[in-house]
């Protein structure tokens, strides 16, 4: 209501110049004194009116945007800090995070070497444990061919001794004659070739 009010009033100002025209017809160019007069009235009482009432909400109005306007470029900037800075975390915890992988594969490689170093000792050691087997095997049979040809070279001797003196002895007496007999020529034999 208020407002209506003072719109009327308003209206009702801006018209009176036009009521108090003089009656006589002058030129477009022709200055109107009483016009003037009314027109200057007009705008200052309406410049007075809009000052009480209207420039101050309008005034609000552009200092709360420029407020607004400002706390959105604080906000971004401090958007922007925030951002930097999780920027730059990421970062170092991606160069910590590539760091850590290239200490993970050093760590590998090397733990890779010890257990190739380590593998490479076993298979030594079993080649040489598998070596002085082969070579105690080798020893058993060279001795236990030894002692076959003894007693196959024991029982050809006795074969031809026997045919020789045409009497028949008795075979085990025969056996540990012979047998002495070569275990003292073979010994001899050794320590003298040496």
């Amino acid at each position: 209501m208020r407002t209506l009010l003072r719109s009327f009033v308003l209206v009702a100002l801006t018209a009176a110049p036009a009521f108090a025209q003089d009656p006589e017809v002058k030129g477009l160019l022709d200055p109107n004194y009483g016009l003037m007069a009314w027109t200057l009235i007009v705008f200052i009482i309406l410049f007075a009116v809009l000052g009480k009432l209207a420039f101050p909400k309008i005034l609000a109005a552009v200092e709360a945007r420029e407020k607004a306007l400002e706390d959105t470029i604080q906000s971004a900037k401090r958007d922007r800090e925030d951002a930097a800075r999780i920027l730059a975390e990421h970062k170092a915890a991606l160069d910590a995070s590539r760091g850590e992988a290239q200490q993970i594969i050093v760590d590998a490689r090397a733990a890779a070497e010890r257990v190739r170093s380590e593998l490479i000792e076993q298979a030594h050691a079993e080649q040489a444990s598998m070596l002085a087997r082969a070579r105690q095997e080798i020893e058993n049979e060279k001795t236990k061919a030894i002692a076959a040809l003894r007693k196959e070279a024991v029982d050809l001797a006795i074969a031809g001794a026997s045919k020789v003196i045409e009497k028949n002895l008795d075979q085990q007496s025969n056996r540990e004659l012979v047998e002495k007999f070569l275990s003292s020529v073979t010994t001899a034999a050794v320590t003298a070739s040496r």
